[in-house]
């Protein structure tokens, strides 16, 4: 008999429960923010008597979307600063600064997105020009990696770096300043770039927490209803319990603390901490740098650099430092790794940690470039790889410069990693990527950028299948996240956190975009493209 009651039905849909066998059902009955029932339409509309209907009109219905690797607040506060990405020459980016300034007349100048690579040069520049236009303003500009940053002089005799350098070896040995015929250009890497950093002002605190709303309504867009927010000051973690408790942000958030003090104290204090929508069990640890500015860790030197292997961004015996905090509070460990060096340092890093709980569910964010007599390692010792596909057809134009041919067959090795491991966390990085999960699905299917480069795909034998993909947004992600009993699936008890596309969810061999139609985050509709 009709008559139990729902608070929403959605009908007439195509929905992927991503349950074992991705099984497909007609209907979903809600209520309370939880999933009370999923099945045949008429078995649901002659159940249930509910306040709103739905009409999903045949479209394909999945699990809320998670990205398991993003920087909400750096992508937050490039909104604000001069936006660098796509720019095809230094020239061009001093243009795109000069049009920022004379609208903005900010007393920083702060860019990012900067990648030498798309200006067709290999070596990174310098601020001769950047001194010229701006003698008297401190101006800096970041790699799209986040892992170098250009300076003008000004800046730099403001934050005294290189004094800095010079007294801390941390900060010599973990990252480099780049000179040409012994005179420096003004880029620095890697953790040469902190005494910088520390100079600079933040962005008053309500242009930021705009800059955090449109980030958020970008991501509703494509049907993202989750982030595992990949390294946050304590700073953040404040203005994060502020927005998430006043519901500005509905975005379900898992937060990586960085290994700071006050973090600390935080998850001493607090142990696992879940309010509202933000959930905070993981510290983010920097293993090495980036590949693009040669600061990821390699176990040989680069092919287009023989004197230089990389390094590592954090001691190992700080590593083992934050492992033991974090076994102790029983946060993850989520490690920065790129080079195949690093990788196996965190690798047999967290095995030590396998002997005493085998579900410690650490991770590995990156996983770039592994070698293949460790791949087995993943499984062996429970480390999840977390990976984003994104950066496999980016990185595709200079990649085997860097790392020569016989490497490339453990870079970006997806398939290899899920065949190890069962599972994969899969996310953007974004910025460093676009936001966009069906760049991500084409990447990881097709191994094409969005201008389907290159025509057979780029090391097309790791590429995995569109369910596998989907999996690593949802299923899991979450129980890379400890919240597999939340989120996930599409079935009974879990919450109503639900993605509607306006169009099927394919993988052709062009690229398609896609965007949400409706979006339920607990049940509570959060963006509708009505």
């Amino acid at each position: 008999m009709k008559g139990t009651s729902a608070d929403l039905v959605i009908h007439n849909a195509k929905v992927h429960t991503m349950c074992d066998g991705d099984e497909i059902q007609d209907a979903i009955a809600i209520k309370d923010g939880k999933i009370i029932e999923v099945g045949a339409e008429r078995q649901i509309l002659n159940k249930y008597s509910a306040a709103e209907y739905i009409d999903a009109g045949s479209k394909d219905v999945y699990p809320g979307f998670t990205d398991a690797h993003g920087h909400i607040f750096s992508y937050a506060r490039q909104k604000l600063s001069v936006d660098l990405v796509g720019c095809k020459s230094y020239a061009e980016m001093l243009i795109r600064i000069e049009k920022h300034q004379d609208k903005n007349k900010r007393k920083f100048i702060i860019g990012r997105g900067w990648d030498q690579s798309v200006w067709g040069d290999n070596e990174l520049p310098n601020n001769k020009k950047l001194n010229e236009l701006f003698p008297d303003t401190p101006v800096c500009l970041f790699r799209i990696d986040g892992h170098a940053l250009l300076a003008n002089d000004f800046l730099i005799q403001q934050s005294n770096v290189y004094e800095k350098i010079k007294n801390d070896t941390e900060l010599s040995d973990g990252g480099y300043i780049i000179y040409d015929n012994d005179e420096p250009t003004g880029v620095f890497v890697d953790n040469t770039m902190n005494p910088i950093i520390e100079t600079l002002p933040d962005f008053p605190i309500n242009e930021l927490k705009k800059a955090i709303e449109e980030v958020q309504n970008e991501l509703f867009m494509y049907g993202i209803t989750g982030v595992h927010e990949a390294g946050i000051s304590n700073h953040e973690l404040k203005l994060l319990q502020e927005i998430t408790q006043n519901k500005t942000l509905k975005l379900n958030i898992y937060a990586m603390l960085l290994p700071s003090s006050e973090n600390i104290s935080f998850a001493r204090k607090n142990g696992i901490y879940h309010k509202d929508n933000l959930l905070v069990r993981s510290f983010k640890v920097y293993g090495d740098g980036a590949m693009g500015s040669r600061g990821a860790c390699l176990k040989k030197a680069y092919t287009d650099q023989h004197n230089h292997t990389g390094y590592l961004t954090t001691s190992i015996s700080r590593m083992k430092q934050i492992a033991t905090i974090c076994e102790e509070t029983d946060y993850q460990m989520n490690t920065h790794a790129i080079g195949d060096s690093t990788n196996k340092v965190i690798l047999d890093l967290y095995a030590s940690i396998f002997k005493v709980k085998p579900d410690h569910r650490w991770r590995i964010e990156h996983a770039q470039v592994v070698d293949p007599n460790d791949f087995d390692l993943f499984a062996n010792y429970g480390v999840f790889p977390s990976v984003q596909p994104t950066h496999a057809t980016s990185d595709q134009r200079w990649a085997e410069k860097r790392l020569g041919k016989n490497r490339m067959h453990g870079a970006y090795a997806y398939k290899s990693l899920l065949e190890r491991f069962g599972m994969l966390a899969i996310g953007t990085d974004f910025p460093v990527e676009l936001t966009d999960p069906f760049l991500t699905i084409h990447a990881a299917v097709q191994r094409k950028n969005s201008e389907n480069i290159p025509s057979q795909g780029f090391l097309s034998k790791e590429s995995i299948s569109m369910e596998e993909c989907i999996k690593g947004m949802t299923t899991w992600a979450a129980f890379a996240s400890f919240q597999e009993n939340e989120l996930g699936t599409i079935e009974k008890g879990k919450d109503a956190t639900i993605s509607i596309f306006e169009r099927p969810v394919v993988s052709n061999s062009n690229y398609t975009p896609n965007f949400a139609y409706h979006l339920f985050i607990k049940g509570k509709k959060v963006y509708s493209v009505e």
